[in-house]
């Protein structure tokens, strides 16, 4: 399969297992759609299906909020506009590498107090980035200078902790924090009950689901998916792939369950 290429990408080619890949110009390295509800999707296009990351921008009355920020190759309020014209918090889903890169560029940063360390202290072992980092999880390579085995998560000094049952405040939007361990020991979803929006993270979303490698997690990431299974929920905009409606979030949820129990878990 040929790589993706946009519009007025740089052609520089740089050789990947005998193809030739060209590097993007960092003003094409970002794609946004508008998805409603004063939400729009930001993602890397040249990054494969599995390892892209969903990037939310909430647009609140006081401030706007961001739901994980991508890889941190090119740096997203710089290359994004609509997240540079006001104040705005960053929220970390969880503390994997391809969800937190750009949380240095923001002032205020949001983590559950499970994976404070993680975001303060990034490494390629404990972002996992050791284990996915690579030149072909790409179609297209980030502009120079980067490296794949160079990469590393910059830290976020004095980031606000959170936890289960706190509120993110926009001032005409109030997302409540759920704790959903099971993916990794601090994700969490955000709930706004006034549109039955729920952003997920990693715990689910429409697509092959991952748990944390520690098999106590198990139970945990079982305990989370029942209770998302009880939330009314209009739609859901996960960590990856794309957007889903009520009725999916409840197949998908209810389907794992089920093939769990089936498991013997």
């Amino acid at each position: 399969m040929p790589p993706l290429r946009c519009p007025n990408s740089l052609n520089s080619p740089f050789e990947l297992v005998g193809v030739k890949v060209d590097r993007i110009k960092p003003t094409d390295w970002y794609r946004t759609r508008i998805v409603g509800d004063d939400v729009t999707h930001i993602d890397e296009p040249y990054i494969k299906t599995f390892y892209r990351c969903n990037i939310w921008h909430v647009r609140g009355r006081d401030r706007d909020m961001i739901v994980d920020s991508g890889r941190g190759v090119v740096s997203l309020r710089q290359y994004v506009p609509t997240v540079t014209d006001r104040a705005c918090v960053a929220v970390a889903s969880h503390t994997h590498f391809d969800h937190i890169g750009c949380h240095h560029e923001f002032d205020e940063c949001l983590v559950h107090f499970a994976e404070a360390d993680f975001l303060s202290r990034p490494t390629r072992e404990n972002t996992l980035a050791d284990q996915y980092v690579s030149d072909d999880i790409f179609t297209g390579l980030p502009p120079q200078p980067y490296l794949s085995e160079e990469y590393a998560v910059r830290g976020v000094a004095n980031a606000k902790l959170i936890e289960d049952g706190d509120v993110i405040d926009l001032g005409n939007r109030q997302f409540e924090v759920i704790h959903t361990p099971g993916h990794s020991p601090g994700g969490i979803a955000l709930w706004e009950s006034k549109t039955g929006i729920l952003f997920s993270g990693d715990i689910v979303y429409d697509g092959p689901l991952i748990g944390d490698d520690d098999p106590a997690s198990e139970k945990d990431y079982i305990n989370s998916m029942e209770r998302l299974l009880s939330y009314p929920v209009r739609v859901v905009h996960g960590g990856h792939y794309p957007s889903y409606d009520g009725a999916r979030h409840h197949s998908i949820v209810r389907t794992w369950l089920d093939q769990k129990q089936q498991n013997g878990k």
